[in-house]
């Protein structure tokens, strides 16, 4: 279900990472589908016990994840934000894609970016990971974040450059 020029990588080994989701409660059919991908990434990474922390929306995404951020090992963040007839969707998805960016540099652990910013609700439907969606943003957002910490472990033991 991957997404057009999407990398097929297989699975890696993450049993011993310590990972956190925060996902916003907007839009509640969107998130339930971004939230189970998360957790089916996290079953074919064989992540054991992640977190799960919802906030109230996309906006709060960032503080939740530096909260979180200084005892996991990667953060994955999911949310969606849908255009309106306001400016509100552009500072939205600016903040939020700003604020995680900072907390995963200031923090050096990858946060999984699976906030879907999309012209209408379909197109989040579409990118939900549901039954007939044609993509699983939540699967590819935790699956890249985990693919990474990995390789940030591996950096961290002196292997894999």
């Amino acid at each position: 279900m991957a997404g057009h020029g999407a990398p097929e990588i297989a699975p890696v080994d993450c049993h011993d990472l310590r990972v956190a989701v925060v996902a916003a409660s907007w839009h509640q059919q969107v998130m339930d589908g971004l939230i189970a991908g998360a957790r089916r990434a996290f079953d074919d990474h064989r992540v054991e016990a992640p977190a799960v922390v919802r906030v109230p929306g996309t906006f709060e995404l960032p503080v939740a994840a530096a909260a979180l951020a200084p005892t996991y090992d990667a953060v994955i963040a999911l949310g969606v934000v849908i255009r309106g007839g306001t400016p509100h969707f552009e500072y939205v998805c600016s903040a939020a894609t700003d604020g995680l960016t900072r907390v995963s540099l200031d923090h050096h652990i990858p946060i999984g970016f699976g906030v879907l910013t999309c012209d209408d609700e379909q197109q989040a439907l579409d990118r939900a990971g549901l039954e007939g969606s044609k993509e699983d943003k939540g699967y590819e957002a935790s699956s890249a974040a985990l693919q990474t910490a990995a390789t940030l472990r591996r950096i961290k033991r002196g292997h894999g450059l």
